[in-house]
């Protein structure tokens, strides 16, 4: 049985994608996340139980190539789950011409970064993660349903 869905349609481009990071297999790239104490395909099929096989596996091979590329920082590892993302993306399909995965990528390497960019109305994720455990420090009431009793 096949890995995931239209495997013999994305193989060959995983492969070649692969093969630039030294990384022989979709199976490989699993043990290599394995090995550093983390398994990317359970993670993602914890968070979505009903995804695809192909998400669990497109995620683990993007962990792989930045586990291989030795980044350093969430953003820069975002880029690269970006790229194995993009390694799935069937050839002529709207989602390859539009570069999907690379997008997913650069998206989450800008809420992850720094500094937020500057002709950018995005703002760095770091800084709201700041707000929000400053906040979080404080306790809050619950808000009161306006169903509720008296």
């Amino acid at each position: 049985m096949a890995l995931f869905e239209n495997y013999e349609r994305r193989i060959d481009k995983i492969n070649g994608v692969l093969a630039r990071y030294g990384i022989s297999s979709v199976e490989e790239c699993r043990e290599i996340c394995k090995a550093k104490g983390f398994d990317p395909y359970e993670i993602v099929k914890g968070i979505q139980p009903i995804c695809f096989e192909n998400a669990c596996w497109a995620y683990t091979v993007g962990a792989a190539i930045a586990l291989k590329s030795g980044v350093k920082s969430a953003a820069e590892a975002a880029k690269m789950i970006g790229v194995g993302l993009q390694s799935f993306c069937i050839d002529g399909s709207v989602a390859e011409d539009r570069k999907v995965g690379l997008g997913h990528g650069n998206l989450g390497a800008m809420l992850l970064s720094d500094s937020a960019l500057p002709s950018s109305p995005v703002t760095s994720l770091s800084p709201l993660l700041r707000v929000r455990s400053a906040s979080s420090a404080t306790p809050t009431r619950p808000a009161r349903s306006p169903c509720a009793s008296s």
